[in-house]
């Protein structure tokens, strides 16, 4: 029997949540900014959060949305995580957070959910907010609106070739393009076009007060090689720094060397570790 029970938290424990994820800003921002939007209330929430601690001690959280996200989640709490869900059917696509947490959470989850469809233990969560000592690349620029069409196609390529699987597959292609539209409307999208093909793009795919979390990095396969990679990432964190947050994150697989060097070039610093169960 659990001696601290695990609570659903609402609106009433805002505050509290938020300090919780302001103490791990890299590493919670995806949450950070759900909660920011639409707040604790299950009617307007995409997502339900428990806490584990005192009432007056909140020292853990656990979001449970499209994605399950441990947050600060010491052993005991991934335990009693563990003992809450264990019984539901998995909704989530993926389990994603500190490492430690998720490979705990996944060990005690492993035999009561389905098979996990690939595992990622290892992906270093780097930030920086410093401008690069790499020049940046004066083509990348922020996409226009009516270019959602074009890159569209390479958001596709990237999302399969990161993930394994299509945007596209169960029907889930108009939701993926109103993602893609959305990033672009919200000028968090950056490109390089040449000759109306998407050679470079990248998104800053969650933002927070304390960093602006870079995702969906993509050189189309006909650049690679070329030296396009920093130059262009410089660009993205140079206007990133000055226009939207104080520091600029992204995680990374561990056997991404080549991305790895280019983050290392343009000052990325390691920040901890990520894991990823995908389903």
């Amino acid at each position: 029997m659990l001696t601290v029970p695990v609570r659903q938290l609402g609106e009433t424990e805002r505050s509290a949540v938020m300090r919780v994820l302001d103490s791990d800003p890299y590493a919670t921002a995806q949450v950070a900014e759900r909660i920011t939007a639409h707040g604790l209330s299950w009617w307007r929430s995409d997502g339900r959060i428990y806490g584990y601690g005192a009432r007056r001690h909140l020292e853990s959280l656990l979001w449970s949305g499209a994605h399950l996200t441990p947050i600060l989640a010491t052993p005991p709490a991934v335990e009693a995580f563990a003992e809450l869900i264990a019984g539901e059917h998995r909704v989530c696509s993926s389990i994603v957070g500190r490492a430690d947490a998720v490979l705990g959470l996944w060990d005690r989850l492993a035999g009561a959910w389905d098979q996990a469809r690939e595992i990622r233990p290892n992906q270093p969560i780097l930030a920086t907010g410093e401008p690069p000592s790499v020049r940046p690349d004066p083509a990348v620029r922020l996409a226009e609106n009516s270019e959602i069409d074009l890159i569209f196609p390479a958001a596709v390529a990237m999302y399969t070739e990161e993930v394994g699987v299509s945007p596209l597959a169960d029907g889930g292609g108009s939701g993926y393009k109103r993602r893609v539209a959305e990033l672009v409307r919200s000028r968090r999208t950056y490109v390089r076009i040449e000759n109306r093909q998407v050679v470079f793009k990248a998104e800053l795919a969650v933002v927070t007060p304390h960093t602006a979390q870079v995702q969906g990095v993509w050189v189309n396969p006909a650049w690679r090689g070329l030296g396009l990679a920093a130059p262009a990432m410089a660009a993205v964190v140079t206007d990133a720094l000055r226009r939207v947050a104080p520091t600029v994150s992204l995680y990374v697989n561990d056997y991404n060397h080549a991305a790895r060097r280019v983050y290392a070039r343009c000052g990325f610093r390691s920040a901890g570790t990520f894991a990823t169960i995908l389903f």
